[in-house]
């Protein structure tokens, strides 16, 4: 009789906890729905503007995104230096357009030398996260979880110490080569800078996913992050292909680096804690290990950061982050794998 109520009794949990979890999904887009409507009713070109300053920012978090989610998806590491080395990115095309070229102004050749400039950004990070991989990552594979997670706190205090001799403890202003000004589509401004992003990002993520599902070497790293061993038996260079990943990762780093110095115009020895921070949680949001998770996790949480912070009817600025981390945990709750992840469980 005990056995015959506990095989009733657990599915009829299951389904209570199922029916749960999609009730309290539907209650919060409705809400969201509700939200955006009544901003969009209220000021069209407030919610337009705040939209495009949110995917400005989200093409930003998702190219610093992918890199947490490759590095990740490959040796289940997350890798907390990888906000510092995008800040490192920011500074160093800084320093390689303005000091080096002194390119300091908007036109034909300031533009020929931002494709330079983002070229060796990406060179200079990719290079700097595999030197972290070999020197630090490496011979902690087979560790407990823990030792390369603590390396990776202890490489990322490293990064943001060079980053504060190289850019001081207060924040440094440079000049941008972008076009500056906006061009009007009905009522709306859309900024020129939002179209240099989306004309930098949209290629690098369309070459990102040539490479992972069309070359020999993409194939290599998704057989090297289902099974190393199954992977180095069938011939696949492990420690090549995980460098190889942690250079893609650390190129991605450097293009949204030079995109955030030429948008914003700013860099700060701190600036990979708090970018780097709100970009992990758009790959936990979009399900870590996911491409296209990242992608949407970063996109997502842009628009909503500048819709908070530029709507009327929102929390403003001072309660941004606390806007994305309280909708991280909601998702944490009801979908623990993220948007696009999948569910997986642990052996005992």
């Amino acid at each position: 009789m005990a056995a015959t109520a506990t095989s009733v009794a657990v599915p009829a949990a299951i389904d209570r906890k199922a029916v749960i979890q999609r009730y309290a999904t539907y209650v919060i887009l409705l809400g969201l729905v509700v939200w955006l409507s009544a901003n969009l009713i209220n000021s069209p070109s407030q919610f337009f503007s705040a939209g495009m300053v949110g995917l400005n920012l989200g093409m930003l978090y998702a190219l610093i995104a992918l890199g947490y989610t490759l590095v990740y998806g490959i040796i289940e590491l997350i890798n907390f230096a990888h906000g510092d080395l995008f800040m490192l990115g920011a500074l160093f095309s800084g320093f390689l357009l303005t000091t080096v070229m002194g390119q300091e102004h908007s036109d034909f050749l300031g533009i020929v030398l931002l494709l330079v400039t983002i070229v060796g950004t990406m060179l200079f990070c990719g290079g700097i996260n595999v030197t972290l991989e070999f020197v630090a990552y490496r011979r902690l594979r087979r560790a407990p979880k823990l030792a390369p997670l603590i390396t990776a706190v202890g490489m990322s205090f490293v990064l943001q110490f060079i980053g504060l001799k190289w850019n001081g403890s207060t924040p440094k202003q440079w000049p941008s080569v972008l076009p500056e000004g906006s061009f009007g589509i009905g009522d709306f401004q859309v900024d020129y800078s939002l179209l240099a992003v989306i004309g930098v990002t949209v290629p690098v993520l369309l070459l990102l996913r040539w490479v992972i599902t069309s070359t020999r070497q993409g194939k290599a790293m998704r057989a090297v992050a289902q099974d190393q061993d199954a992977a180095r038996l069938m011939g696949v260079n492990v420690n090549r292909t995980i460098s190889f990943t942690f250079l893609i990762g650390g190129a991605l780093a450097g293009t949204a680096g030079v995109m955030y110095q030429q948008v914003v115009g700013t860099t700060a020895y701190n600036l990979g804690y708090q970018l780097g921070l709100i970009a992990f949680v758009s790959a936990v949001l979009g399900g870590i290990g996911n491409i296209s998770g990242a992608v949407l996790g970063g996109i997502l949480i842009g628009l909503i950061q500048g819709f908070n912070d530029g709507l009327p009817y929102g929390f403003g600025q001072k309660w941004s982050q606390s806007v994305v981390f309280a909708i991280l945990i909601l998702l944490m709750v009801f979908k623990p794998e993220g948007l696009l992840g999948r569910p997986t469980t642990e052996k005992v």
